[in-house]
């Protein structure tokens, strides 16, 4: 069984779909990281689309969830944290524009999910990666307080960092993914859509959690 939970960046989504796994002993699947990885192995490949995709198919990903974190391994060696920083970051849009790209991680996380039950999250996934899913959520929430969400994670990590320009970075990552030929970011039409603007944490995680309830109950 699979849930999707889509949304544009800073809406929520990790962090509520992590805590849904948690709350309901279930697996997450973290579409986001698998790009973050691919946009690694194309850096290491200095940019370079025909070294890059040959990489890119010679290399085994793998990838699990435990202790409330994603981890993701490139032949073996831990790539969990590498794929954070923020040169990857700022290449991943890039990145997942590519329709081999896309094709590769959703065929990625098609394998992964035949056996038993996923929350997954990401941009496209109840639309292009998994249409036929049990549950599809849609999280929004406006650009003002996405960017505050967003600005309240990353400041520790880079003191330097200013709302403004993650409010810009944020619009200009919400165009690209709309805009993008291959999969874009889209609400699909039978999804309940999440507006988390005004609600806390708690409330968004409980909204989901009764609905997934509900199916599973069935």
């Amino acid at each position: 069984m699979i849930i999707v939970i889509d949304g544009p960046a800073g809406s929520g989504k990790s962090s509520t779909a992590r805590a849904i796994a948690d709350r309901l002993d279930i697996e997450y699947l973290d579409s986001g990281a698998l790009y973050r990885t691919a946009t690694l192995i194309y850096l290491e490949a200095n940019r370079d689309e025909d070294t890059f995709f040959r990489l890119l198919n010679q290399k085994k990903i793998s990838f699990y969830y435990e202790d409330q974190k994603f981890h993701v391994a490139v032949d073996g060696q831990s790539v969990t944290d590498e794929i954070r920083t923020a040169e990857v970051t700022g290449a991943v849009s890039e990145v997942a524009a590519l329709p081999r790209v896309r094709s590769f991680v959703n065929n990625l996380m098609r394998d992964v999910v035949l056996d038993g039950i996923y929350v997954a999250e990401g941009r496209d996934l109840g639309t292009a990666v998994f249409p036929d899913a049990e549950l599809k959520f849609f999280m929004s929430a406006d650009l003002e307080e996405r960017a505050k969400r967003r600005f309240k994670e990353r400041k520790d990590q880079n003191p330097e960092l200013t709302l403004k320009e993650v409010k810009q970075n944020i619009a200009e990552r919400d165009l690209k993914d709309s805009k993008r030929q291959a999969d874009p970011l889209k609400k699909a039409d039978e999804a309940i859509e999440i507006d988390t603007t005004n609600l806390t944490f708690e409330q968004q995680v409980d909204k989901i959690c009764s609905k997934i309830r509900e199916v599973l109950k069935n």
